[in-house]
């Protein structure tokens, strides 16, 4: 569970918005199914609480395991989720996306960020009618001193110009992918629930 609280006020500036939209609540559910019936009991639960909801199917992945800060089922995760929806550039092949993503940015975001856990979900498709067609969702854990903090985030603290390298190299390698004008990132605080 990611929830957009007053945990995570610290990170407010890095929230990113272009679907008029975003999420304040992510739940990650792994199902056997992810047909109609099947899903309706998770999907009344979320819907239970109130507000809109989408729900996606994804092929995920865990680049990096959260080991540093893991917290007890149901407690806060120390620091901050960054989660991100976005969109493939459309006149990029799918393959070339998932290629420059998957098997380039990866490692890139991995060696200039503070990152202790990572996760990459390409949606394979939307499962609800109305929502926003995102292509990937992404969450990144980041220690708290990153919510305010421009070289804690780029895991640069005291170094200027390693901050400036990790910035640089972060920004060129997320625009061979992403279309900054549509994307939606969400600093939020993760409860792990399982």
């Amino acid at each position: 569970l990611n929830l957009a609280d007053a945990d995570v006020a610290a990170g407010a500036a890095r929230k990113m918005a272009s679907s008029g939209a975003p999420a304040d609540v992510v739940v990650s559910v792994w199902v056997d199914s992810a047909n109609d019936e099947p899903r309706r009991g998770i999907d009344e639960a979320v819907a239970s609480v109130g507000g809109e909801g989408s729900a996606y199917l994804v092929t995920g992945s865990v680049p990096v395991r959260n080991e540093r800060h893991r917290a007890p089922v149901g407690e806060r995760t120390p620091g901050m989720a960054h989660v991100a929806f976005f969109r493939r550039p459309a006149h990029q092949s799918e393959q070339d996306w998932l290629d420059i993503w998957l098997n380039s940015h990866t490692q890139i975001a991995i060696d200039t960020q503070d990152t202790f856990g990572y996760v990459q979900n390409v949606v394979c498709r939307v499962l609800t009618e109305g929502a926003t067609p995102w292509d990937a969702i992404v969450e990144e854990l980041f220690p708290p001193e990153a919510m305010a903090d421009q070289a804690a985030f780029f895991d640069a603290v005291g170094d200027p110009e390693r901050q400036a390298r990790n910035e640089q190299a972060m920004f060129a390698s997320v625009q061979r992918f992403i279309d900054l004008a549509t994307i939606d990132v969400v600093p939020t605080s993760q409860y792990p629930m399982t």
